[in-house]
């Protein structure tokens, strides 16, 4: 085995780990010499492990010995100091609950909290202190998830320090970097940025421009178009969804005709979304010619499908993607892309100017009803229509098998996020209510949080049905957890009951009580951490 140019001595150092040193003898430099092997090995990793976390990669000086630029200033307020010692906590314990055969114990999960630390510290304006720089961008480095609130915490200090470490490169891709922008009415500023700035900023720009002038956003967008990389097309085009108006649709329209598939299939999607454009009209007047009224005079009124023959240019132009997945044919699956596409308001009419909980009640001819139905859905979500969306999720207390749009429950989650919020969390609530925990996962993580008073109580109850039922709280780890992330702080008190170990039922799971008592007691002491840490991020 022979070393490659590209290894960096820390991955050298791995592998001479991983294979033995009398198989694999780390290259000459990387480790003290007069030891031997192995001891020298654990030396250099230590060395190593310690220049890592110090948050730069030693390297070669630069030509005439240059120095980097100093950090720049962040003038947003410092953290306080109980604030910073939970962060300090948060991100020393990244390794997730402790415990044997899967049980967790009753202490809080901190890896689960630290989205909503740094959330909360965002919406307070603190800047995060230079110390615990290295540690949060590994922490973002990590996960994903973090990333967003990660970056606008660290703000400009944190790009610095992203570009003297090559393992903190995705900072300088994404993120937001609000800190950084200029006054938006200083055009020379923003064209500057525009042109000479980081990924990562020049996408914040853009947002930040689009929401003081959409107008002026579009025209900085469209003045390197044709220049940018077809990932940061996609990228800067997705950012048109917020706030997206009539008059996008000649850059969109324009964009259909864009050398990548993915950037055309964007742009069709959002010109969909604006039921005024000529697209939505092309796509209504296909998806009407296809679906109609059955008007053979028979006695109940009937939908009937005829689906597209073929799939011709211009309907791969407005995005239609002529060839089907595996196992779909292809004119069901062009009617259902035709359907999705068409705007919902073309329905009333050309079925009878019936109500929209008429129309999604109707029969469907020839099996066609769940592609309809399913197409319905998907224009709903994307069109953000609380009609349809409302008519096509039905009663939350009727079984989910008999819904009159969906039965998935990811398809319902999606059509539940453009209810409002409140009535959100009031159909999910009554759902429980009915039909238990067993589908409410993916519901509940539409909900807004912290959950209002309702469906925190409709949670609590049916996990306390669960408990009484005699079954193991793990199968309900995904809600439990959702609990303790979730709901309201302030019940922590009217929870503490339910932390005691309830007496054996002869047909309960041996020590099912015990671990119930466990995780109401983690959810309780969960919630009491919380409130705790939004109170240290209060204190002026």
């Amino acid at each position: 085995m022979t070393t490659t140019a590209s290894a960096s001595p820390w991955e050298e150092l791995v592998t001479s780990a991983l294979l033995g040193t009398d198989r694999r003898t780390p290259p000459a430099g990387t480790t003290p010499a007069g030891k031997d092997a192995p001891v020298a090995l654990l030396d250099a990793a230590a060395l190593h492990t310690v220049r890592r976390r110090a948050g730069l990669s030693p390297a070669p000086p630069a030509a005439g010995g240059t120095l980097p630029e100093p950090a720049p200033d962040d003038a947003r307020r410092a953290l306080p100091l109980p604030a910073r010692r939970r962060l300090v906590q948060l991100l020393a314990d990244r390794s997730g609950p402790s415990g044997s055969g899967g049980r967790r114990g009753t202490a809080p999960d901190l890896t689960e909290l630290l989205p909503q630390w740094l959330a909360a510290a965002n919406e307070h304006g603190y800047r995060a202190p230079a110390s615990v720089l290295p540690a949060l961008l590994d922490a973002a480095r990590a996960r994903t998830d973090l990333r967003p609130h990660a970056l606008t915490f660290a703000g400009l200090r944190g790009l610095w320090l992203a570009r003297l470490n090559p393992e903190w490169k995705f900072a300088l891709r994404g993120g937001s970097a609000g800190s950084t922008l200029p006054d938006m009415s200083d055009t020379e500023a923003v064209r500057r940025l525009w042109e000479e700035g980081l990924f990562a900023e020049r996408v914040a720009l853009l947002a930040g421009l689009r929401a003081h002038d959409a107008g002026a956003a579009l025209a900085l967008l469209t003045s390197t178009w044709s220049t940018e990389r077809a990932e940061d097309r996609l990228m800067f085009l997705d950012s048109l969804r917020a706030g997206l108006s009539d008059a996008d649709e000649p850059f969109l329209e324009q964009a259909l005709s864009d050398r990548s598939r993915n950037v055309r299939s964007t742009a069709a999607e959002l010109l969909s979304a604006l039921p005024h454009s000529a697209l939505a009209g092309r796509m209504a007047a296909r998806a009407a010619s296809c679906v109609a009224m059955d008007r053979s005079g028979g006695t109940e009124a009937t939908i009937v499908v005829e689906a597209p023959h073929e799939c011709d240019a211009g309907m791969q132009r407005d995005g239609i993607v002529p060839t089907p997945p595996s196992g779909r044919g292809e004119r069901s699956w062009w009617l259902g892309q035709l359907v999705e596409a068409a705007p919902l308001s073309v329905w009333t009419d050309r079925l009878g100017g019936r109500s929209v909980r008429e129309i999604v009640a109707l029969p469907v001819s020839d099996g066609w009803a769940d592609e309809l139905h399913a197409a319905w859905c998907r224009a709903a979500v994307r069109q953000h229509d609380a009609g349809w969306s409302r008519a096509l999720l039905g009663t939350p207390a009727a079984p989910p098998s008999t819904g009159p749009g969906t039965t998935s429950p990811a398809e319902r989650s999606k059509l539940l996020a453009a209810l409002p919020d409140d009535e959100r969390a009031a159909w999910v609530a009554e759902f429980i209510a009915a039909h238990g925990l067993s589908e409410a996962f993916q519901l509940l993580g539409v909900c807004t949080v912290p959950w209002a008073a309702p469906l925190g109580r409709a949670v609590v109850d049916a996990l306390d049905i669960a408990r009484d039922a005699g079954s193991y709280p793990w199968s309900f780890s995904g809600v439990m957890g959702l609990a303790e992330r979730c709901l309201s702080p302030e019940e922590a008190d009217r929870l503490e009951v339910l932390t005691a170990t309830p007496d054996e039922q002869e047909d309960a799971s041996p020590g099912a009580g015990g671990y119930w008592s466990e995780a109401f007691q983690r959810l309780v002491s969960t919630l009491r951490l919380r409130a705790a840490m939004h109170e240290e991020l209060s204190t002026t």
